[in-house]
């Protein structure tokens, strides 16, 4: 698990950007916003809260629904591929979603779409609730939840994307406006290409770890592992090959920073799942749903869940899986000051 810190540059050396660790990663999971950028900042050198806002204002990444049936920081290089690829296993399931809604049927879908197409062309960078009140006003039976199925549609479709985030509020524009230039690949190349981003950017991991996080078939794996040929390399643990980066080697030394609060949608956690649970080699954590809001790691493995509580300072409230040691409760600590100092409040680290 220490190689795996080092490759998503959680510990030393980090990343010199928020655009390299989008693009080193492909994709960041970004369904919580606020602890997705600091899932992004905490992997940079940096760590400064501009850095990420000003690509997603100049739409050098863009936030869209990608890979799997949810939000994904992505690269504006990399975004028409990634969806050209993946939406098709994910577009059916938006569809069945909204036409499962009363009054939506495949003939209300296609005034709908029409209708964000020719509001968001009139006036971009609208919000949901926006667009949602444009469309009652069409006599559309929009609401809520048929709003998210729609833009998650549209989004497949690479109709629309993220637009400029207004006062921190996400905002949908036309992917053509946000995108003009999309790069496309066959999907040969595709593959061969997604296998290679996947496993330098989140390495040593599994095929099956990729054939979820990007929702690939077995056999599309396969393929993009054999595409990458000697852009990858190997080795075998416990009865399953694990894939990295071809210069990439353990490291030998203990990683820095120690210890890490974040949320339960990293890519630390969320990126894997067949070997997902190697950050828990001693078998500590709950197995299951997870109940918890976020991860308190120390020396890349799971010490305890961790629920942030924002207000005139930031309070961080970590549940051991067990008695912490006086080293571990300082690197904790000193992840709390980080977070805290990203956030622009004092940090609180409480234990239970």
């Amino acid at each position: 698990m220490r190689w795996r810190l080092a490759t998503q540059h959680l510990s030393a050396p980090h990343a010199a950007s928020a655009a390299q660790v989008v693009s080193d990663l492909l994709g960041v999971q970004a369904e919580n916003r606020s602890q997705a950028e600091w899932a992004v900042a905490t992997r940079t050198v940096g760590r400064d809260p501009a850095d990420l806002a000003a690509l997603l204002d100049g739409g050098q990444v863009v936030r869209t629904h990608v890979l799997r049936p949810t939000w994904h920081f992505v690269a504006a290089a990399d975004i028409g591929w990634l969806l050209e690829l993946t939406a098709p296993r994910i577009r059916p399931l938006y569809l069945r979603q909204l036409t499962e809604l009363p009054g939506w049927t495949s003939d209300t879908v296609d005034r709908a779409v029409a209708a964000v197409l020719e509001s968001l062309g009139a006036r971009p960078d609208q919000t949901r609730d926006q667009l949602l009140e444009d469309l009652v006003g069409r006599g559309l039976p929009a609401t809520g939840r048929a709003m998210m199925f729609l833009l998650g549609l549209t989004e497949a479709d690479r109709l629309v994307c993220s637009g400029r985030p207004a006062d921190g509020v996400h905002t949908y524009a036309l992917f053509a406006d946000r995108i003009p230039d999309p790069v496309r690949l066959d999907r040969d190349e595709a593959l061969a290409e997604i296998a290679r981003r996947y496993f330098t950017g989140h390495g040593p991991a599994t095929a099956g770890d990729l054939a979820y996080w990007a929702t690939l078939t077995p056999t599309d794996v396969r393929r993009g592992l054999a595409g990458a040929g000697d852009g990858l390399a190997s080795f075998e643990h416990q009865g399953r090959t694990f894939w990295h980066a071809p210069d990439a080697e353990p490291p030998t030394k203990d990683p820095e920073p120690a210890g890490h609060l974040l949320q339960i949608l990293d890519e630390t956690y969320r990126g894997y799942q067949d070997s997902r649970m190697l950050l828990d080699a001693a078998g500590l954590a709950p197995r299951g749903r997870e109940a918890s809001t976020g991860m308190a790691l120390v020396d890349a493995q799971l010490v305890g869940s961790m629920k942030r509580t924002l207000g005139a300072r930031v309070r961080f409230e970590v549940t051991g899986y067990r008695r912490l040691t006086p080293a571990e409760v300082v690197a904790l600590g000193d992840a709390a000051e980080r977070y805290g100092e990203f956030l622009g409040l004092e940090a609180e680290l409480l234990l239970r």
